[in-house]
């Protein structure tokens, strides 16, 4: 009955977004933003949506409004270090971090919600549907949960010369905002918006990325240790793989479907859906698209409640 519920909903009356702040540790507190109200109906789990590496819960903003335009709760969350939320020294690992996201379920009721995250958020997801199945309905990956870094860059010293991200701080802000306009012309303005939002816009005109350099490096680390591969055949709640295929890069994308084509083999559960040509921030230049899947994933029981014998 929700086949088409992005395109036909109301959206007049769309809640949200609502502004919290949740403690989830001693001393650590998210930022997160709420959409929609939660409902009652227990064939409509709310969301909680995961941002990526260097990212913050602006970003989800299109698919946000779309589910709570459909009447599903949705959540996003700045995760620690990132955005609005605190950012303190240390517990940038998975462990601790997937723990925060327990840490959200728990403080806001959610029963078994659907976790979205993209990039390293999906790998994020990957490890929160592994470790506490019993908490989530289901997981997407959004161009992520197949990272494996440590694969393809033996040498994390090797990882880190790489991948190691620019010295935005004092840029001007307009130059930031002029590159993100040019080198995404088809965003809808929301996505433009929630990719500033990466950035403390400073009163001097200039930008810093709200997630330094050490934490950056930090999570980077524990990315480059992650192994999904190694989790997919116990994970027995369903999973959504969602990748991006740019069109730009046939090598790339080639390597990327290989990673696909294993964790279709190895998860138990799972369905993939393909967006190309998309950016690797799909979530936010695709958001209609994203949440119809999502949606649709719910109607057709494919996110179905997890009980032990699943």
């Amino acid at each position: 009955m929700w086949g088409n519920l992005v395109e036909s909903a109301h959206t007049g009356g769309v809640i949200g977004p609502e502004e919290k702040r949740i403690e989830v540790a001693d001393g650590v507190s998210l930022h997160t933003l709420h959409w929609g109200t939660p409902a009652v109906e227990a064939d409509r789990p709310a969301f909680l949506l995961v941002h990526g590496l260097a990212s913050n819960a602006r970003l989800w903003d299109g698919v946000a409004s779309q589910l709570a335009a459909a009447g599903f709760h949705a959540i996003s969350v700045d995760l620690r270090g990132h955005g609005q939320s605190d950012k303190p020294d240390r517990g940038y690992d998975f462990a601790t971090i997937t723990n925060d996201l327990l840490a959200v379920i728990e403080h806001e009721g959610l029963d078994r919600p659907v976790v979205a995250g993209q990039s390293w958020g999906g790998n994020l997801v990957i490890e929160l549907a592994w470790s506490a199945p019993e908490r989530v309905r289901g997981v997407c990956a959004v161009d992520g949960g197949m990272i494996e870094l440590g694969t393809h860059m033996p040498s994390w010293n090797a990882c880190a010369d790489a991948l190691r991200p620019p010295d935005l701080v004092g840029m001007r802000t307009s130059r930031m905002e002029g590159f993100i306009r040019s080198a995404h012309p088809n965003w809808p303005e929301a996505g433009i918006q929630g990719a500033m939002a990466n950035f403390h816009q400073r009163d001097d005109g200039t930008i810093a990325p709200w997630l330094t350099l050490d934490r950056h490096m930090k999570i980077l680390r524990s990315l480059w240790e992650h192994r999904p591969t190694s989790l997919y055949e116990e994970i027995v709640v369903p999973v959504m793989l969602a990748p991006a295929d740019t069109g730009q890069n046939p090598s790339w994308t080639s390597d990327k479907r290989e990673a696909i084509e294993t964790a279709e083999r190895l998860l138990p559960n799972s369905r993939t859906h393909w967006f190309a040509p998309a950016d690797h921030d799909l979530h936010a230049q695709h958001p209609d698209r994203l949440a119809q899947h999502l949606i649709d994933a719910i109607a057709d029981g494919f996110f179905s409640p997890y009980t032990e014998d699943n």
